[in-house]
Parts: C-alpha cells; structure tokens; sequence
C-alpha cells in the first residue's frame, strides 16, 4: 500500500487518490509541517492525532495507527511541491480547504507560530491551490476554536 501511494505521488501525472490514499497523503503533509522547525515532540504528534481522528471520524488508536504510517510516508515521499502537486489534484478544493485548516492546528499546536512553519505554511497553500484569503480565514477559525 505504501509504494503504490509513493508510486502515485511521484508520477509525472498524479490521479485522483482513493480516500485512504488521500487521508494518508494528507496526514503526512501534516507531519511534515510538524518536523519544519526540526523539533517533532508528543504534543505535535498527539494535535496530528487528534486532528486526523476529528476530520476522518477515527477511533484514538486508527488515528495513531494512520499517522504512523504518514510517518512512513513523509520520510519516503518527493519534495514538497511534487508532494503538494500530487495532493492537488487528487483532493477537491474544499477538501483542501480543510488541509490548510489542520495545517494551521498543526501549527498553533505550541502557541505560536515558528518562522520556520509559516515559511511552509506560505509555500503549500499556493501549491494545493489555496489563495492567501482562504489560508488566512483557516488560520482565523483555528484561532477562534482556540480562543
């Protein structure tokens, strides 16, 4: 399962990804924003968690389980614009959407914001085809759920 989603994320053509292979994608775009100011603790991989079993309605050890093997995947896969590329046009907008909302969890996770996570954060949303207002108004609804 694992080389066949690498396959696809790394063909010259991305197709549209199966929704396991999407939630896999997804999730290790997560863990790679989490690594982006190489520190990569509990409490991140406990928001990824979370985050995954929110959005995909998974029991707590399913979500360890699926970011386990995002682990595998994000240590595995291309650079983040193909990684990005391959997401983009495997995932509908809105979904993606949701993505850049989970981002910014990730993100928000410790209480502020790293240098070195909004510099990724500035480089996916364009790459999944996100405009600078609709990242924004996802950063905001994170925030206020956080308030």
């Amino acid at each position: 399962m694992l080389s066949d989603l690498l396959r696809r994320l790394t063909a010259p053509e991305p197709e549209q990804m199966p929704d396991g292979d999407a939630r896999l994608a997804l999730t290790a775009l997560l863990v790679r924003l989490a690594k982006a100011d190489d520190t990569y603790d509990a409490a991140e991989r406990e928001r990824i968690d979370r985050t995954v079993a929110s959005r995909y309605g998974l029991a707590p050890d399913a979500a360890r389980q699926l970011r386990q093997e995002a682990e595998a995947i994000e240590a595995e896969a291309p650079d983040t614009v193909r990684f990005t590329r391959a997401i983009k046009d495997g995932v509908a907008y809105d979904d993606r959407i949701g993505v850049i909302e989970a981002l910014w969890d990730v993100v928000l996770a410790d209480g502020h914001r790293d240098e070195d996570e909004n510099a990724l954060m500035r480089q996916i949303a364009p790459l999944l085809g996100v405009n600078d207002r609709d990242s924004n108004m996802a950063r905001r609804r994170v925030e206020d759920r956080r308030a």
